[in-house]
């Protein structure tokens, strides 16, 4: 796409320059098609048919699905008024999902390591980029501070234009609200439009809604005035409802959106109404009234792949494994290029020891153009696992070349895992530290390396890293276990009756901490 800011492309003679920006605006070079409507505008201001591609233009260049993208911070989890219940059951909020393998679910003691950004799927999606690759066990400021914060319109008079086309000419405000482009103003002053008159243009209306809340971000300005062409309708128009449930979805107001949006699914069933409500029941922490959604739209819309996606995503999030795969292969039997479900299949499959079934989605995926640093550490581990070992390091130096900061400390990692599974403890060692040294946060880095120090005997080394990853990651069983041992075998019973308590507290089904609590109880009831 060119830059908006780029100069307009010559228009060959005899050609109608609004023909030319037509044509650049199909093929989406949206920059020469703002700068070739600015030169109609210049010499027209009146010209709607001008500001109305001019208008959409601005829109798409910046517009993005906003269906997809919906990243809901750390204030928004903790200041939410919409909670249904303090106390949620288990398997009917994301907040309490199923949990342990009888559910379906990924069991604590197997933990994923690669850098894929999704513990049980592998496949990075909105409302995931903040949490911790593998483990969601990343800390720091830095993510804190993140979380916290057509036809033509007009008139009937068609005068003729030293272009040589016909044009409708616009009213006065209409030429006020273009004229703030001028002098690197905005190309539309929302604020000084009468947003009554232009709710009665229903097409007109629709491209400045738009533009109100797309390139501008004024949901309160674009629900105005959806409100008032919902009036000028007679309230028989299902997408200004639809319209209307985006707005209050997106000023928070997510009973009224459900109202509107369900308003809009019963006048015209549609899937982006469908998503759209969706959503909202995900946003009240209601997953099972968001299934029933996502099914219904299912059965009105059998071939749409995005809502077989969400219900897949949604019995991901609560943790039914089996429900969730077999929705990733109902829509790869609908789009076998689908990139999100290969990805969730992959891991899927790797996670329940299948690692020669995750290379042939991971491969597939390589296939389909996909080329990132989660892809090919994935890539590398499936390779190790199903003993190909002269892939495994080749997979492993692409991760590394196309790795970030963020992402290399957890390619170290496992190369880390790899060098332990092959018995090379100097070189798993080495990419531990390596890993610390990239990201200081690395809390899994810290855990193995305490193991490993354990096995050289420096106990105050190993001891000191069980600590750093007691104090960043609670929720991580495995070094309160580690440390819980390491306490047991110097005779420090009671901080490893602590420890082991608080492994138990993080991993209830970890057998070998109840074993080492009740070999502890026996030694305290003979003193």
């Amino acid at each position: 796409m060119a830059a908006m800011g780029e100069a307009a492309p010559e228009v060959p003679p005899g050609v109608d320059p609004l023909y030319v920006a037509i044509v650049r605006f199909n093929r989406r070079d949206y920059g020469a098609t703002i700068a070739l409507c600015t030169q109609l505008l210049d010499a027209q201001p009146y010209d709607q048919a001008a500001w109305f591609l001019k208008t959409r233009a601005l829109t798409m260049a910046v517009w993005i699905d906003d269906v997809e993208v919906d990243e809901e911070g750390v204030a928004d989890a903790l200041l939410d008024d919409n909670a249904t219940a303090s106390m949620p059951r288990p398997g009917t909020s994301l907040a309490r999902p199923m949990t342990g393998a009888a559910a379906g679910g990924v069991n604590a003691s197997v933990r994923p390591m690669s850098a894929s950004g999704r513990p049980t799927t592998g496949f990075a999606r909105p409302g995931t980029q903040s949490a911790r690759p593998g483990t969601q066990s990343r800390g720091g400021t830095a993510g804190l501070a993140a979380a916290m914060g057509g036809g033509r319109l007009g008139t009937a008079s068609r005068p003729m234009t030293s272009f040589g086309r016909l044009v409708r000419l616009g009213t006065a405000s209409l030429a006020a609200a273009a004229s703030g482009g001028a002098g690197g103003g905005p190309f539309i002053a929302v604020d000084r439009l009468d947003l009554r008159k232009y709710a009665e243009r229903p097409t007109l209306a629709r491209a400045l809604f738009d533009y109100i809340l797309y390139h501008d971000h004024n949901p309160k300005k674009a629900l105005e005035l959806a409100a008032l062409a919902t009036v000028a309708t007679d309230f028989g128009e299902w997408w200004w409802k639809e319209r209307l449930g985006k707005c209050y979805f997106q000023l928070g107001l997510l009973r009224d959106a459900e109202k509107q949006l369900r308003s809009s699914l019963a006048a015209q069933p549609t899937v982006l109404a469908t998503l759209e409500l969706a959503r909202v029941y995900l946003r009240l922490d209601q997953p099972n009234a968001a299934l029933d959604v996502y099914a219904k739209g299912a059965d009105a819309f059998p071939h749409d792949v995005s809502l077989v996606v969400g219900q897949a995503r949604t019995c991901d999030a609560l943790n039914e494994g089996g429900r969730a795969v077999a929705l990733y292969k109902r829509a790869l039997a609908l789009d076998a290029t689908h990139v999100e479900s290969l990805a969730c299949l992959a891991a899927h499959h790797f996670y329940t020891d299948q690692p020669e079934l995750a290379l042939r989605f991971f491969r597939r995926l390589l296939q389909l153009g996909v080329s990132s640093t989660a892809l090919w550490n994935n890539l590398a581990l499936s390779c190790f696992y199903s003993a190909q070992y002269d892939l495994c390091l080749a997979a492993f130096e692409r991760a590394l070349a196309l790795a970030d900061d963020g992402e290399a400390g957890d390619v170290w990692y496992n190369v880390g895992q790899v060098a332990i599974g092959i018995g090379d403890l100097g070189l798993a060692y080495q990419a531990f530290k390596v890993a610390i040294s990239v990201d200081t946060n690395h809390v899994e880095s810290y855990a193995n390396l305490g193991v490993l120090e354990l096995r050289k005997g420096n106990l105050d080394a190993a001891r000191a890293n069980f600590q750093t990853v007691h104090e960043m990651a609670p929720h991580m069983f495995e070094p309160f276990f580690n440390g819980a041992l390491l306490a047991f075998k110097l005779g420090d019973f009671q901080e490893a009756h602590d420890l082991a308590s608080k492994a138990i507290g993080a991993f209830p089904e970890h057998h070998d901490s109840h074993e080492l609590l009740r070999q502890l109880r026996q030694l305290f009831a003979h003193l």
